[in-house]
């Protein structure tokens, strides 16, 4: 029964690999489409006004596919396992993310130090990726902030994302890292302004922090801040600390 269930679950995570990547070819000549319309100097103002809101609608579901393919690669294991540092990983999505969290009125903080641990590596660029995107996402309207932080306790290496934002009650928090869930109470005023907004979420977010997390035998907790927000730890089984990296980031 083990065995057909582990078909089974081989067999859906292909599907869905598959078909996500037949999808996306519909969602290029789309956007390809859309740009060429918008390109002639003929079209007038309501024609470019539908052409954004399609283009942003075409971008949502580019980034719904991508984090289907992302959940089941996740799901399958590590291949090829890599030595590398949370911290680097964290300092590279800090800086990738300033131009985001400034236009959302967020300031990012860091507090890195090293977090030696072994996996794959386009894995967990995305889980912390995906963490910073949600704190960016379900902060304060304005003089929001984010901290990361990363470290080592015992055999654990760790990644905490801790962010200010609207109040979460503890009782929902278990659903944030189940696919296609998000809080009303937690959705940012400026994107629930419009359901094309390029910064709405798919879904996904936490559903592939778990999953990564899980796929790198680690574990991920979410927990409320007092004051509204969520801090988001990862903890993954830290590898031996090169002598080399001492010293706060």
């Amino acid at each position: 029964m083990l065995e057909r269930l582990d078909r089974s679950f081989d067999s859906q995570r292909r599907f869905v690999a598959n078909a996500s990547h037949e999808l996306r070819t519909p969602l290029t000549i789309n956007q390809t489409l859309i740009e060429v319309a918008l390109d002639d100097p003929q079209a007038n103002e309501a024609l470019r006004q539908l052409g954004g809101i399609l283009l942003a609608v075409n971008q949502r579901h580019e980034r719904l596919i991508d984090g289907l393919l992302t959940l089941a690669s996740s799901e399958q294991g590590i291949a090829d396992p890599t030595p590398l540092d949370l911290a680097d990983i964290a300092r590279h999505i800090s800086t990738e993310s300033q131009a985001a969290a400034r236009a959302s009125g967020v300031e990012i903080h860091a507090d890195l130090r090293p977090a030696p641990v072994t996996g794959d590596p386009v894995l967990l660029e995305r889980l912390a990726q995906n963490l910073v995107d949600n704190a960016i996402r379900y902060n304060l309207p304005a003089d929001g902030e984010i901290t990361l932080i990363t470290g080592t306790a015992g055999d654990r290496a760790l990644l905490t994302v801790d962010n200010t934002g609207p109040p979460v009650p503890p009782y929902e928090v278990p659903g944030l890292f189940e696919p296609f869930r998000r809080l009303r109470a937690t959705e940012r005023l400026a994107d629930s302004a419009t359901a094309s907004s390029p910064r709405r979420g798919a879904g996904l977010g936490l559903s592939i922090v778990r999953s990564v997390a899980h796929t790198h035998a680690g574990d991920v907790q979410a927990t409320p801040r007092q004051d509204g927000g969520l801090t988001v730890q990862v903890r993954l089984p830290a590898a031996p600390q090169d002598p080399s990296r001492t010293g706060d980031s």
